[in-house]
């Protein structure tokens, strides 16, 4: 049987599942977001046992301007032969708010069957997620990807506009733009704007950057930073990936055994607390608890 309910983790209110073969991970929580090229229809649904927690239909870099059209078809046409289903929570990446391409994406995504929302390429205003909202169905969930200066200037802004659902770091993008290097100090600035600026908007962690290459020892340093900075997502460009991310995003064995003691120790709530350091360990370790349910872990 799967259970659900409703918890606050850093601040937000999600559903969260007890996960069973099959179960899609909530979008609030969800760990590895695998980007898909929209013109490789064969790899729109990744093997279950990859585990990917979110798959995005990527229109944008991936695919070429003279390809554009025809990518966007087979997007159409998956979804409407039922593609979807049994898939992973299924997104979409629409072109920049400042294309051609952009209207053409939300007109065909505006008709198609129902997905989990779009993610937004190059946000750099508050008023470019607005615009988008206005052209899909009512309450599509938005992911605004940050990838320059002008956009990491706006994330404030950003944030707190109708539709955004959660930031994401377009990290290459970014490092292009601005002439940083992904030495994980130059990094930490944007990041940490990133995540200071979902928490002030009361979004969800900030989905982080991809790693390039599917060495695990690799991976899981990457997503111990990710983690480490705050963020509680991270793209991936290969579901092999899925497995490092996941494990590196989730609460580990020892954080769940000392979540599931704290809590014993000072009640679900609170009342054994014995000073003021108490509530905020007790917050914690529930949050710990919950993630444990919502993924899995035991």
């Amino acid at each position: 049987m799967v259970t659900s309910n409703d918890i606050d983790i850093q601040g937000v209110r999600v559903t969260i599942h007890a996960e069973h073969p099959g179960v899609t991970i909530a979008s609030d929580i969800a760990r590895s977001w695998l980007l898909v090229p929209a013109n490789a229809p064969d790899r729109f649904a990744p093997p279950t046992e990859a585990g990917v927690d979110a798959v995005i239909l990527d229109l944008e870099d991936a695919v070429s301007a003279p390809d554009k059209p025809s990518a966007r078809q087979r997007v159409a046409d998956w979804l409407a032969a039922g593609g979807r289903a049994g898939t992973s929570s299924l997104w979409v990446r629409i072109n920049d708010a400042t294309t051609t391409f952009w209207a053409d994406d939300l007109a065909v995504l505006a008709e198609a069957p129902s997905i989990a929302g779009v993610m937004l390429a190059k946000t750099e205003s508050g008023s470019q997620v607005e615009a988008t909202a206005d052209r899909l169905p009512e309450g599509t969930k938005i992911l605004a990807l940050i990838e320059s200066a002008m956009g990491l200037e706006a994330v404030a802004d950003i944030g707190r506009a109708d539709g955004t659902f959660r930031l994401a770091f377009g990290s290459g993008d970014f490092r292009r733009d601005t002439g940083m290097s992904d030495d994980p100090m130059a990094m930490a600035y944007p990041r940490s704007r990133l995540v200071v600026a979902s928490r002030a908007a009361r979004l969800p962690g900030p989905i982080d950057g991809p790693t390039l290459t599917s060495n695990e020892t690799i991976l899981q340093r990457d997503s111990a930073l990710t983690a480490n900075m705050g963020m509680t997502g991270k793209l991936c460009m290969r579901p092999e990936q899925a497995p490092a991310v996941n494990k590196g995003l989730s609460p580990s064995a020892e954080d769940i055994v000392w979540a599931r003691e704290t809590i014993e120790l000072l009640g679900a709530n609170g009342e054994r607390v014995r000073d003021g350091s108490d509530l905020p360990r007790l917050a914690k370790a529930k949050k710990f608890d919950a993630l444990a349910a919502a993924f899995g872990l035991s």
